[in-house]
């Protein structure tokens, strides 16, 4: 899913697992909920370029392979992206 022009691609992958985990940990921690959800937000934002070059490029997610459902799989993705924008906003920010 990674655009050409960015290096260590297996590095950055790995990277943004740890911070996955990394933010399910913060937003339990009261202390750092706010600051992760805000953080998320950001790394929500930052997927959907991402999501767009995956189905531009027809990127399987499942098999790594470029025989993907093309920009049908957006349909499904930028409004999920979307969703967890907002789910995080609303529970973690306004609550």
């Amino acid at each position: 899913m990674l655009p050409e022009f960015i290096p260590f691609k297996e590095a950055v992958i790995y990277l943004t697992g740890i911070m996955e985990i990394a933010a399910a940990v913060g937003l339990i921690i009261h202390d750092t909920y706010y600051i992760t959800a805000i953080l998320l937000i950001l790394f929500f934002i930052l997927l959907i370029p991402a999501n767009i070059i995956a189905a531009m490029h027809r990127i399987n997610l499942e098999k790594a392979s470029y025989d993907g459902k093309g920009l049908s799989y957006l349909w499904f993705r930028v409004p999920l992206q979307l969703l967890f924008i907002g789910w995080t906003f609303y529970f973690a920010i306004l609550n």
